[in-house]
């Protein structure tokens, strides 16, 4: 039984340190330095904790494989974690034949910036819409252009966006 209870407690310690250390490097890649110095604190320390009973007691096969397997579900729960956190801004590139309904005006209508060009794909011209949106708000951005146009070419990519503001339409006065 304290076999189990110690290898239990290696497993949640791993989950728990390698998660903290995806959300660690989430806030370094953000800026929020500060925030990940103090989340690397506790990471590291939980880890030399799990690491010592581990090294410990060696002759556990049981404690070796709940530290692999902590390292792996705390991989998947800090990518899960992230994705709910869902911090910073993306741009998406929506791509459009010009016969077929565009999703630009009903994106506008939400709410959200869209910037059009017209260009030239594999098949002919096509409309490109840009949109920089809250990465917490992709599905219901996604969601708005795909009822509007089910065939869309939708591209998403993580931006970092160090001024983003509301651009006021201005007339140039001659």
């Amino acid at each position: 039984m304290n076999a189990i209870l110690g290898a239990l407690l290696v497993f949640v310690m791993r989950v728990a340190d390698v998660s903290i250390g995806a959300i660690r490097i989430v806030m370094l890649v953000r800026g929020r330095k500060w925030i990940a110095g103090a989340l690397g604190f506790f990471e590291s320390l939980v880890w030399v904790l799990a690491a010592g009973l581990v090294l410990t007691n060696m002759d556990s096969p049981l404690r070796l494989i709940a530290f692999a397997a902590g390292f792996a579900t705390g991989t998947v729960l800090g990518g899960t974690i992230e994705g709910w956190i869902a911090m910073g801004q993306s741009v998406l590139r929506v791509i459009t034949p010009v016969d077929t309904p565009e999703a630009a005006p009903a994106l506008r209508h939400a709410g959200f910036g869209v910037t059009e060009v017209n260009a030239e794909g594999k098949d002919g011209e096509v409309k490109l819409a840009f949109t920089v949106v809250p990465r917490r708000r992709y599905s219901e951005v996604l969601s708005i252009v795909h009822n509007i146009n089910p065939d869309a070419f939708v591209t998403l990519e993580d931006v970092s966006t160090p001024e983003l503001r509301l651009m006021k339409s201005s007339r140039v006065r001659k």
